[in-house]
């Protein structure tokens, strides 16, 4: 069973959640159009790859690209979550990455079909350890970087997110229901960019939470 780190505690993961286009720059970089609701994508337990860990790219795509990401930890389940209330449902946040196979995602969307084979592959749910939301303000807004090779690669702020955090929670709370141990990946700002076998790659959460990975040789 999938696990993550809650303050050196080990968390069993439910669900996966991932949200797309949810950054005006990134929309735009892609030439994607702006949603009218949130955009959700799943990927399955068997992608996560914690901290630490070394990440393997998939052998059918030379294009994966590293989509860094505000990552949410539900410790409290439910349906039909109002907004008002749908911070207190967050338990832990932590800095993660949603590769993307962008090669195999571009095919798959020019053919109509799902996005799994890009999304979902081994080492394609990168994530930190998580921080208790109880000892920081959920509501404000975070920011966050990706370093590639000691190289900033993407900057990020919460406040910039098209469809805020508590938006999000209760959408996906209403949609498909939120279990304790669920997370969600909520988003990747401008500057996605591939990753080469070598890499060494560092997230940073405002100061809160480090993750370090290298792509296997």
């Amino acid at each position: 069973m999938a696990v993550v780190r809650l303050d050196g505690v080990e968390q069993h993961v439910g669900n996966i959640f991932c949200i797309g286009r949810n950054y005006a720059a990134h929309v735009a970089e892609l030439g994607n159009q702006q949603e009218e609701e949130p955009l959700v994508f799943l990927k399955p337990t068997s992608a996560l790859t914690l901290s630490g860990q070394d990440i393997v790219l998939p052998a059918y795509s030379a294009d994966v690209h590293h989509e860094c990401e505000l990552v949410l930890l539900i410790g409290k389940g439910g349906n039909d979550i109002p907004e008002v209330d749908a911070l207190s449902h967050i338990t832990g946040l932590g800095i993660g990455l949603d590769l993307t196979a962008r090669d195999v995602q571009s095919e798959a969307k020019k053919g109509g079909k799902p996005w799994t084979k890009a999304k979902g592959f081994r080492h394609a749910a990168c994530v930190s350890d998580f921080v208790a939301a109880e000892s920081v303000a959920a509501g404000q807004p975070f920011t966050f970087s990706l370093q590639v090779n000691g190289a900033i690669r993407q900057r990020g702020d919460t406040s910039l997110l098209l469809f805020p955090l508590a938006t999000i929670i209760s959408y996906l709370s209403q949609v498909y229901g939120l279990n304790e141990g669920d997370l969600i990946y909520t988003g990747t700002p401008q500057g996605v960019a591939a990753l080469q076998p070598g890499d060494v790659v560092q997230a940073q959460l405002d100061g809160l939470v480090t993750a370090d990975w290298t792509v296997s040789a």
